[in-house]
């Protein structure tokens, strides 16, 4: 008998407004992550890192799965992004922080 498993599909928004940008290794953390139904972990593409607020340092250029501990992932520190598509809208404090990053 062939063994059949279901295969989950995943849509990714992109935010990106030009191909033009800059990026660098950042560890994500784990804390505060809340699992989705399937157990999984997953700090969003979009997420502005390490907070939303006077600390932001970058947005998370990839989805990462923090399931098993902090992960390294991507985080954009310059470039053009378009701001509606992100998962949570900038907070006014987080956006002067990122000084190389233009919303559009």
């Amino acid at each position: 008998m062939p063994y059949v498993k279901q295969v989950e599909t995943a849509e990714r928004i992109n935010f990106l407004a030009s191909s033009k940008f800059q990026s660098f290794t950042y560890q994500v953390s784990d804390a505060g992550v809340v699992a989705d139904a399937n157990g999984k972990k997953i700090v969003k593409a979009g997420t502005i890192l390490p907070a939303n607020d006077a600390t932001a340092e970058g947005i998370l250029l990839t989805d990462v799965d923090v399931t098993n501990g902090p992960q390294p992932g991507a985080l954009l520190v310059e470039g053009y992004v378009i701001e509606s598509r992100l998962p949570v809208v900038p907070d006014a404090l987080a956006k002067p922080e990122l000084t190389k990053i233009t919303f559009r």
